[in-house]
């Protein structure tokens, strides 16, 4: 009889452990099967000269950011004196994506907001967008000098993960 009881009780305090470490993640810090492995290969067009065709290869050598972003996204707007910010430090290239969006509406974004980037790459269909695994816009990688993705932030970039998060990583890798 005592067995038919414990049974319940076990089961619940397994699913409770399951809750309690769940509630306690960053749904921003979502796992990426990336982390650790060679960013997607990619050649594509300049934002700024389309008719120019840039290359994951060109960046090799390099400890850079890729920051992905679109006109549409209220979020970028809202992550965009953070992004700046990173920019100004200086410690890598931030490398825009324009992901699914008119080129267009997006140097007009742009132009109204402030070019933060090193150079835009333009992914109107959303095909490198799709191979590093996007969600949704903004998202932030940073990728190391072999070219292997070591961090990705879904969501807003703040101040705080910028100074906590990103600017040590970078650091941490131009000295490996």
């Amino acid at each position: 009889m005592n067995r038919r009881r414990f049974v319940p009780l076990a089961l619940f305090a397994v699913t409770a452990a399951f809750l309690a470490v769940g509630l306690r993640l960053d749904p921003r810090e979502l796992p990426s099967p990336l982390i650790g492995k060679r960013a997607p290969a990619f050649a594509l067009p300049l934002l700024h000269q389309p008719d120019k065709v840039f290359s994951h290869s060109e960046m090799l050598g390099t400890v850079w950011v890729l920051n992905v972003w679109a006109s549409w996204c209220v979020s970028c707007r809202e992550e965009h004196a953070a992004l700046t910010a990173l920019a100004r430090a200086g410690g890598a290239p931030v490398v825009g994506l324009n992901y699914k969006d008119e080129a267009e509406q997006a140097l007009a974004w742009l132009g109204r907001f402030g070019d933060p980037y090193t150079l835009s790459l333009h992914d109107r269909e959303g095909r490198l967008g799709m191979d590093y695994g996007v969600y949704g816009v903004p998202e932030t990688f940073v990728i190391d000098r072999k070219g292997v993705v070591r961090y990705k932030r879904v969501g807003i970039l703040t101040p705080e993960i910028v100074r906590e998060r990103i600017l040590p990583l970078v650091k941490e890798l131009q000295r490996a």
